[in-house]
């Protein structure tokens, strides 16, 4: 993090065993007035559900300004005749000290203060390729030192209950990460540890 930065950003990925391609796609960027970061996670995996799940990440990039609810709806036109995606956005906006989240399947988020977790979201159930479909964002206040942790479906609940995400230190967090769990992973796995520091 540099001193201008409001956001410390670690990530851990690796494909699902067996495969050289994941099917986990991610981004993160960060402006003055706000950063947003993005999980997508192609159905399937391998070079077919990257091929989706890139397609989310630049539709992303591209459209920085808009709201979470945009985004997603700006995401799911685009997958028409596509693998399809689930997809997790989370958006800190600095003016106002609110954070926004959305998620279309299993993307999930947790959030953490003062080495607590706070909460830890229900996601919209099934994934974009299209068709309409309802859902919802969270829009909630943006603590300072708040740190956020998210991840694709590849991190089991079994490892989102270690204490190790109760580190205040982003790569900590992703170096812990490493060492506790398995070398081979099951499904593609993205882990992104966001900390806020206002």
């Amino acid at each position: 993090m540099t001193p201008e930065n409001k956001v410390d950003v670690a990530v851990y990925q690796k494909a699902k065993k067996g495969n050289y391609y994941c099917g986990d796609s991610y981004l993160y960027i960060e402006t003055e007035d706000e950063f947003i970061c993005a999980i997508a996670d192609g159905l399937g995996s391998g070079e077919y559900a990257l091929e989706s799940s890139q397609i989310t990440i630049d539709i992303i990039r591209n459209n920085i300004g808009a709201t979470v609810g945009e985004l997603v709806e700006k995401c799911n036109k685009e997958l028409i005749g596509k693998r399809g995606v689930v997809l997790g956005i989370l958006r800190l906006h600095f003016p106002t000290e609110t954070y926004s989240f959305s998620s279309i399947g299993n993307i999930g988020v947790m959030t953490i203060h003062n080495g607590k977790k706070m909460n830890r979201n229900i996601p919209n159930g099934g994934y974009l390729a299209g068709f309409k479909r309802p859902f919802k964002v969270v829009r909630e206040q943006l603590l300072s030192q708040m740190n956020f942790i998210l991840f694709s479906d590849g991190v089991s609940d079994e490892e989102l209950s270690k204490k190790l995400f109760l580190h205040t230190n982003v790569d900590d967090v992703i170096e812990a990460y490493k060492q506790q769990t398995d070398a081979e992973r099951k499904d593609d796995t993205t882990l992104i540890a966001i900390k806020y520091q206002r």
